[in-house]
């Protein structure tokens, strides 16, 4: 098996920590519940309550370094019919962390979508999440366009639209290059059903709230999209 030319490598999320995996593709199981991280062998609290604040107004903790094995999450706030708890996963080896935990920013989709150079949206992604599609150019790629359009991070979601199991792992490619923004993977799935809700009406992005604790919501189970495998 090797890695694909996108700078990805495929990888199952199971319960429990489990040393990277470089290189294999298997069905994804349940995702753990984010209330514990183990670290250097010691279980560490994961979510952290930071309590509620405006945008930009909620520092997060030196423990929000997600690493390959972590999982992030947002929730939309709008469009309404779309108001789910979406799971992310951040890239491996490039892209920066979340110190600051956003109650209210736009999700913009990117045009054109693949984000392989100059955005004819970029003035709306300034300031805000871009969301674009895999292909056409590596994660790294898309994460400096993003970066260099003044976004603050940047959601990828998988251009197999049917995807709603397999995580990519994001990684370096072969050009030694640096992006400081965080960058996350979304399943196909997820990311076609946001665009999808976007172009029903008629609206330019998404309202999102990100990170999200997950562990301060006793509906989480319940605000998780229906058509995902869980």
């Amino acid at each position: 098996m090797a890695t694909d030319t996108q700078g990805a490598t495929h990888h199952h999320l199971g319960s429990g920590f489990r040393a990277p995996q470089l290189v294999c593709s298997r069905p994804r199981n349940r995702p753990p519940k984010p209330t514990m991280l183990r670290a250097g062998g010691v279980l560490r609290s994961f979510w952290l309550d930071v309590g509620p604040g405006e945008e930009g107004d909620g520092p997060l903790p030196p423990l929000y370094g997600l690493r390959i094995h972590d999982y992030l999450y947002f929730q939309v706030l709008s469009p309404g019919d779309i108001r789910y708890i979406f799971t992310a996963t951040p890239a491996k080896d490039f892209g920066g962390i979340f110190h600051t935990r956003y109650e209210q920013i736009h999700l913009v989709p990117a045009e054109p979508p693949e984000a392989c150079g100059e955005l004819g949206n970029g003035f709306f992604i300034q300031d805000q999440i871009a969301l674009v599609e895999r292909g056409g150019c590596s994660f790294l790629s898309k994460t400096r366009v993003v970066q260099e359009h003044g976004g603050r991070a940047v959601i990828i979601s998988d251009n197999a639209v049917d995807n709603d199991s397999f995580y990519v792992e994001m990684i370096q490619d072969s050009t030694q290059r640096t992006a400081d923004i965080p960058a996350l993977f979304l399943l196909g799935r997820d990311g076609y059903m946001i665009r999808r809700s976007l172009e029903q009406h008629g609206l330019p992005w998404a309202i999102i709230s990100i990170p999200v604790n997950v562990t301060s919501i006793p509906t989480f189970e319940l605000l998780q999209p229906p058509w995902t495998f869980w």
